[in-house]
């Protein structure tokens, strides 16, 4: 099996492409921009493997990517190559538009090429296999409702309108070209090698270093954690054995507040020398600042077409993934200080 990966020197991105090779012994060609969030440090344990190979290109270049995919004949596509920050798409929505919407149409249109050339036989086993955000739903207003594979969209943001935006493309290229698809739709990551943009390492690193650590209006905003580990286990079995057209929901099944989220955090690093050093109490370090324009209330996945179609189920609870990933930020400075 040889798998062409996009966006995969970015935090999910790069975890899957990680288990690909460490754990499943698949060769992976990697395609990356390498923007900001891109790094390819965060594929150093694979660098030297003869079951990588890496190429820095926009998805925008279709002829660039038709390349490759004629030059390494793999045998699925996975597709995570995207702008993912929601406050970056207030801020400026343009490079949004321009990666997830028209990268992925141009994506689409190389992949499409090129599964027209394979044989029967290959086209039979090949997966198109897009990768995108439970944000496409909106937020919940009931606290027993929960998102499922028909939840209507109703995105709030930029970034979630250019996700949903995706979506429909590639449904549309599998209904109306024959492409066969997959598309996964997931909740919150967290876990190791995550950009310190993000709410939870920028919580670790800020509170380490002795800053004030920002909390969106009152904190209360909900999300359900997945941990980065059980999501790439997941988009694995997703693409081996989930059926042609179909979408599947990944949930952690842990619905946290963003401030419990952050005490949480200090309180992990509040048993670590980090503190006796700055001898503080780290949730003193908690500010409250203005709250996101169009920020949702609330995040919850129904996992459930994801346990009794494939059999998976996280297997990290919230506790033990953050636990895994604080000390993870704690003895890998050498990654998120550059």
């Amino acid at each position: 099996m040889k798998i062409l990966v996009t966006g995969g020197a970015g935090f999910i991105g790069s975890a899957l492409v990680r288990f690909l090779i460490n754990i499943e012994h698949i060769e992976v060609i990697t395609i990356d921009k390498l923007t900001y969030a891109g790094t390819l440090e965060s594929l150093k344990q694979i660098e030297r493997s003869d079951l990588h190979s890496f190429y820095q290109l926009d998805i925008c270049n279709q002829n660039g990517v038709l390349e490759i995919l004629h030059k390494h004949q793999p045998d699925s596509v996975m597709h995570l190559a995207a702008e993912s920050h929601v406050d970056r798409s207030i801020d400026g929505p343009a490079d949004f538009i321009t990666t997830n919407i028209v990268g992925t149409y141009h994506l689409l249109e190389a992949v499409r090429s090129y599964y027209q050339e394979l044989s029967n036989e290959r086209k039979t086993s090949f997966r198109f296999h897009h990768i995108s955000t439970d944000e496409v739903y909106g937020d919940l207003t009931q606290s027993n409702d929960y998102f499922v594979e028909s939840t209507p969209y109703a995105p709030s943001s930029p970034y979630s309108a250019s996700k949903a935006s995706s979506d429909h493309l590639v449904r549309a290229w599998h209904r109306t070209f024959g492409l066969p698809i997959v598309v996964t739709n997931c909740s919150n990551n967290y876990g190791p090698y995550q950009f310190p943009e993000k709410l939870i390492p920028q919580t670790i690193i800020r509170a380490m270093q002795g800053q004030s650590i920002p909390v969106y209006g009152d904190g209360t905003q909900i999300r359900d954690w997945l941990f980065v580990e059980d999501h790439v286990r997941a988009l694995f079995a997703v693409l081996k054995h989930g059926r042609i057209g179909e979408t599947y929901n990944i949930g952690g099944y842990n619905e946290v507040t963003n401030i419990d989220v952050v005490t949480q955090i200090c309180n992990i690093l509040q048993e670590t020398n980090i503190a006796v050093a700055q001898n503080l109490k780290l949730s003193s370090l908690i500010q409250f600042v203005t709250d996101r324009p169009g920020h949702d209330r609330r995040y919850a996945i129904d996992a459930t077409k994801m346990s009794t179609d494939l059999g998976w189920k996280p297997e990290e609870t919230f506790a033990s993934g953050l636990r895994k990933t604080v000390h993870w930020y704690l003895n890998n400075k050498w990654w998120w200080e550059s």
